[in-house]
């Protein structure tokens, strides 16, 4: 607000007392034409005492302050590097202390439910779903949680962690389970990427890269159980140095009616005949339940009798 500048009262000198004479009285006649002038025209006498809003332009008020609004604007992250710089290379495996799941999903704040994990620093190419075939085996699912989940964090992965547990108590079919995790675990995401994995092995090595390239990839090369040798050799399929690639297995008797099928090698040596009839392509299953865990989700099935 501003008060407008007007022109000076003339000054009283004596003589001039008398009300319209001398130079006062001049200058009240004119002011009185004036707003004589400005009624004839329409416009109301102006109140000359009282304040005028002004619309001064900002840059002609060096005296006031403009102050720029924050914009606020989310950077895109950048791309996660081809190597993690958060590996550490081996590791000491252990199975001798117990497992407590609410404790590791404290050690893991950001696991979110349902086993996901995306990078907070940088955008992971790799998109990878990791299926395990599972019945009776929770204190190795423990294991497998405690040691994975930090180690599949530091390899920057967008990463998921799919529990299917077989219900009943016919045969155990690992490979349908597989092929369940596969089409189940695309209902929640856009997986590029699967990892099968069973549930008693554990990388000894975090630069052990639990993603994809360009072709299948052989993960666990050297397993203690079998002196840490490769025993599918010449395999063309990627893998790591036998080095990187050792894996610690928990200890345990077989399963019952999970005893090695009879004719396991006949079905492998006709695969070129089967394999447009015998997959995804011919699944059939029930999903019975689905649960999200802090560090997982489980996804209970029927899957009938083997064929």
């Amino acid at each position: 607000r501003c008060r407008p500048r007007l022109a000076p009262e003339p000054l009283h000198t004596p003589g001039s007392g008398q009300r319209g004479g001398g130079r006062e009285g001049a200058a009240q006649r004119d002011r009185s034409s004036a707003a004589k002038a400005q009624e004839e025209e329409g416009g109301a006498r102006p109140n000359v005492g009282a304040r005028v809003r002004l619309r001064v332009p900002l840059e002609a008020a060096p005296n006031l302050t403009s102050v720029a609004v924050p914009q606020t604007t989310s950077l895109p992250l950048p791309a996660c590097p081809e190597e993690s710089p958060l590996l550490v290379g081996p590791m000491l495996i252990e199975f001798n202390m117990p497992v407590d799941l609410e404790l590791v999903a404290k050690q893991n704040p950001n696991v979110k439910m349902g086993g996901r994990y995306t990078p907070r620093d940088c955008v992971s190419p790799h998109k990878v779903a990791i299926i395990i075939p599972f019945r009776n085996r929770q204190e190795h699912l423990k294991y497998w949680l405690y040691y994975l989940h930090p180690i599949l964090q530091r390899q920057q992965l967008d990463y998921g962690i799919y529990v299917i547990n077989q219900a009943g108590d016919t045969m155990f079919n690992r490979a349908k389970l597989l092929n369940v995790g596969f089409r189940e675990a695309l209902k929640d995401y856009d997986y590029t990427c699967f990892v099968f994995s069973d549930v008693d092995l554990i990388p000894m090595n975090d630069r052990n890269a639990y993603r994809c390239f360009s072709q299948p990839r052989h993960i666990s090369v050297a397993m203690d159980k079998f002196g840490f040798r490769l025993v599918f050799r010449g395999m063309s399929i990627s893998r790591p140095n036998a080095v990187v690639g050792r894996c610690r297995m928990i200890r345990h008797s077989r399963d019952k009616k999970n005893e090695p099928n009879p004719q396991r090698f006949d079905r492998i040596a006709h695969t070129k005949e089967t394999m447009l009839s015998d997959g995804l392509n011919s699944l059939t299953y029930q999903v019975l339940d689905v649960q999200r865990y802090p560090l997982y989700t489980q996804i209970t099935v029927d899957i009938g009798t083997p064929s």
